[in-house]
Order: C-alpha cells, then sequence, then structure tokens
C-alpha cells in the first residue's frame, strides 16, 4: 500500500518521546507534518531533525505540527533528541505498522546487498486529515525549507 497526494491520511497512535503518544486524530484541525526516516543518530537522519528543529518555530507559526516516525524505541528517542538538541516530536513504529500504512517499509540496496528498511518520506496532511504533498527519496539539503513553504501555501 502506498499513500499518495488527495489520499486521506491512514490513522495512526505512536509512543512518542518524552513518554508521549501521538494520534491523528488529536491533530484534526492542524496542518501535519509526518516524517518518516531511517534510524535515530545517523548523519542524513540527524542533519534532518536538525533542519526541522531549526526551523520549528517557523512551523508552530503556520500552525504546523511535525512528527518524526521511525521504528527507534521511545527511550533511543529521548536519547537521541537530548545528544542533538532536537525539539521536533519523535514517534516510535517498532511494529512498522503505520511504516506499511503510508508506504515507506521497502527493499533497499546497499553495496549489492537487499534489506528491508524505511524509505525517507514526508507527507503533508491538512486540518481534515487529507495528504496534500508526499515527498519520497527526500534529499536532506533544501527539504525542510521546501516543507514549509508547501505548509505555507495550505
Amino acid at each position: 500500500m502506498s499513500v499518495e497526494q488527495g489520499d486521506k491520511a491512514p490513522a495512526f497512535s505512536m509512543p512518542t518521546d518524552g513518554d508521549g503518544t501521538v494520534k491523528l486524530t488529536d491533530l484534526k484541525g492542524q496542518t501535519v507534518v509526518l516524517y518518516f526516516y531511517p534510524k535515530d543518530d545517523t548523519s542524513g537522519c540527524t542533519q534532518e531533525a536538525i533542519d526541522f528543529t531549526k526551523h520549528l518555530d517557523k512551523f508552530k507559526k503556520a500552525g504546523v505540527a511535525i512528527i518524526g516516525v521511525s521504528k527507534d524505541t521511545p527511550a533511543k528517542h529521548d536519547a537521541f533528541k537530548k545528544k542533538h538538541k532536537l525539539k521536533v516530536s519523535l514517534a516510535s513504529d517498532e511494529d512498522g505498522k503505520v511504516c506499511e500504512k503510508y508506504g515507506v517499509w521497502v527493499q533497499k540496496t546497499l553495496y549489492g546487498r537487499k534489506y528491508m528498511g524505511i524509505d525517507r518520506s514526508t507527507f503533508l496532511i491538512d486540518g481534515v486529515g487529507v495528504v496534500r504533498r508526499v515527498w519520497r527519496k527526500v534529499k536532506i539539503p533544501g527539504h525542510v525549507e521546501e516543507v514549509l513553504e508547501a505548509a505555507r501555501a495550505l
């Protein structure tokens, strides 16, 4: 299954850093940036989280909630946030069900070895739960600014 622009965003409920929980239904009426990333504390994932943190006030001013999602545990998210002074909310999809719903759990290849992993992807969801933009195979430089611009345009 793959989520595309114009689709109803699949519902989710996930534990977050700081012993929290995030549910799409609790964010109704708010624009949501749901970004999936492979792993805490790797170079690309760290840079993406730092970039979202750096622009967090601009997203908040635009009424946008940002949620990063990986299969890491909430405890690992806590350590990741503390180490890099991150301010974005990080959700844990340990069983991979949300990754499956959004179509980001894919076969990848590294040095000729095939394995399953999270495709770095971002979904912009409007206040009524419709996916307005989808970015797949995200390249980090300039991505957060592009997402912010798209969110402001809603």
